[in-house]
């Protein structure tokens, strides 16, 4: 069975995980002929607009720089886990949900800033957990803070989950104004060095302050939602639900620290919802960073889940749903 195989943690389970990953991402370069451009393709952040300007126009290297970048991403999922053990078991899991949620809206599997944005976050999340009975003033906030606000000169949104640093210090330390100070001061150094580089550039610093308000306040890029695209977030939907149900049942028997970590990452999800619906920017696109609380969900989920036959068909639909996503986007 499918599940069965994944919870293994041998170097099988690894090779599977890198083929379904390339299968997924296989669609995606045969069908480059179908990819457009987003919004925040016209007037791109300053490091996204670097990133664009080394891939060129042709598709295909942002693609394959997509794919770089969630294979990192499912090495950070993994070792995030391996690391605070907040799901109480080692497991690939969290790498094998984010690349299948990743396959979930194939029109979006292309080069765009959230995938970047994704990877600061998720290195920001750690820094935040690591403070955790840190003695004196925790500086992991300046750092956290400091990722997000560079992911943001990637994917301008990012700067939202500059809460998460206060969530991070409200959770894990005895309320200190100065580990605030440092969180906020960390979220904006990025800005004021851009903003300054573009100063010493010769170029106007206002034209950074334009293009982040355009980021933050444009109109997002249309999207279809088909009867095939809404079954599937109606099934995506009723799995999450149900692991979150069966997380909270089981949040009192875990330690402090799972708990934090697990309750840091609701937080996570809960941003990524709200501001989907409040930002006139966001799109999509904002899969990409859902997806890391909801991988840890439905990976805690699906390892803890009682019944042996539920969760293998549970699991299975969901996988042959993706497929099915990338084998329809193919025609």
């Amino acid at each position: 069975m499918l599940l069965k195989q994944f919870k293994r943690t041998d170097a099988f389970t690894i090779f599977l995980i890198v083929v379904v990953m390339l299968f997924l991402w296989a669609g995606p370069i045969v069908r480059v002929k179908n990819s457009f451009s987003m919004y925040f393709d016209l007037e791109p952040m300053p490091l996204y607009g670097i990133i664009s300007s080394l891939t060129g126009t042709h598709p295909i290297p942002g693609i394959i720089f997509s794919i770089l970048m969630v294979s990192l991403m499912s090495f950070l999922m993994v070792n995030l886990n391996t690391s605070l053990f907040f799901i109480n078991e080692r497991t690939f899991l969290p790498a094998m949900f984010y690349i299948l949620i990743s396959g979930l809206f194939p029109q979006y599997q292309l080069m765009n800033p959230a995938v970047f944005g994704a990877v600061f976050l998720m290195l920001g999340i750690r820094r935040i957990m690591e403070s955790y009975r840190v003695q004196g003033i925790a500086y992991n906030f300046f750092d956290a803070g400091l990722l997000i606000g560079t992911g943001s000169l990637f994917y301008a949104n990012l700067i939202w989950f500059g809460v998460i640093t206060v969530v991070g210090i409200t959770l894990l330390r005895t309320w200190n104004q100065r580990e605030l100070m440092l969180s906020i001061l960390g979220l904006f150094t990025p800005h004021i060095l851009t903003f300054g580089l573009y100063y010493v550039a010769g170029r106007n610093p206002f034209d950074f302050l334009h293009v982040m308000g355009y980021n933050l306040f444009g109109l997002k890029a249309d999207f279809a939602f088909i009867p095939i695209i809404i079954a599937a977030i109606i099934y995506t939907g009723i799995l999450v639900f149900g692991s979150l149900s069966h997380l909270f049942l089981m949040l009192g028997t875990k330690k402090v620290q799972s708990r934090k970590t697990f309750s840091l990452l609701l937080w996570v999800f809960l941003i990524s919802v709200l501001i989907w619906f409040l930002v006139p920017s966001v799109s999509i696109e904002i899969i990409w960073i859902a997806a890391i609380p909801l991988s840890y969900f439905l990976s805690h989920y699906f390892t803890f889940l009682k019944r042996k036959l539920v969760p293998e068909i549970l699991f299975t639909l969901f996988f042959l749903m993706i497929v099915v996503m990338q084998i329809w986007y193919l025609r």
